[in-house]
């Protein structure tokens, strides 16, 4: 069965002003889309054609060398993609609560020390690539950054809130101004997604 770039979960202009129209048109209907497209022509004739996309990521090292590196970068792009999609919404923000919060003060001391860290990361990561709230597998949260379109499933965590921090997620609207870009995303995150995940990954 191929796979397939889900539509987007709200309208394109849905997240603005944070992320603008055309970035999201132009991100999902052309980079995710790219991203699909390409993972299927990595694993057409395969047995990995047959795999879900996270069995594939954690399992990296089954597939042959030839094909591997494509596998990787549009297997994490198609995924990646996937989530934020769904870790971002309209009318959203604000902060968790509940368990989520509690684990968030455990790891990192408050919620504003959260942000700092994923902010500091997200910033700092040089080049294209992604930040990463993830769980553990000792169920603690960390926050982490990776290159290019790599996904902490196959370090072994479970993500449960990510940042692209690639050119084409801001470059329309915020040229190279990644900070900026970085502090908007807070104002459009879907702490329910991401408390549904982390909840998954107990």
């Amino acid at each position: 069965m191929a796979f397939e770039t889900p539509a987007l979960p709200y309208a394109y202009n849905a997240l603005e002003p944070a992320i603008d129209e055309l970035t999201m048109q132009v991100h999902h209907d052309k980079h995710h889309v790219g991203y699909t497209t390409n993972l299927n022509n990595a694993v057409k004739g395969t047995e990995f054609e047959n795999w879900d996309v996270v069995k594939i990521l954690q399992n990296l090292s089954k597939v042959p060398e030839s094909s591997r590196a494509a596998v990787r970068n549009n297997g994490g792009g198609h995924y990646n993609h996937t989530l934020f999609w769904q870790m971002m919404g309209p009318h959203k923000g604000g902060q968790p609560s509940g368990k989520l919060l509690d684990a968030v003060n455990a790891a990192f001391g408050s919620f504003d020390k959260f942000k700092e860290k994923f902010t500091q990361t997200a910033t700092t990561r040089f080049g294209s690539g992604w930040a990463w709230l993830v769980v553990k597998k000792d169920k603690k949260l960390d926050v982490y950054s990776l290159p290019n379109q790599d996904n902490p499933v196959s370090e072994g965590d479970t993500p449960i809130l990510g940042i692209d921090v690639w050119e084409h997620a801001y470059y329309l609207k915020y040229q190279n101004r990644r900070a900026e870009y970085i502090g908007n995303f807070y104002n459009v995150i879907n702490w329910d997604t991401v408390a549904a995940l982390y909840s998954k990954a107990q």
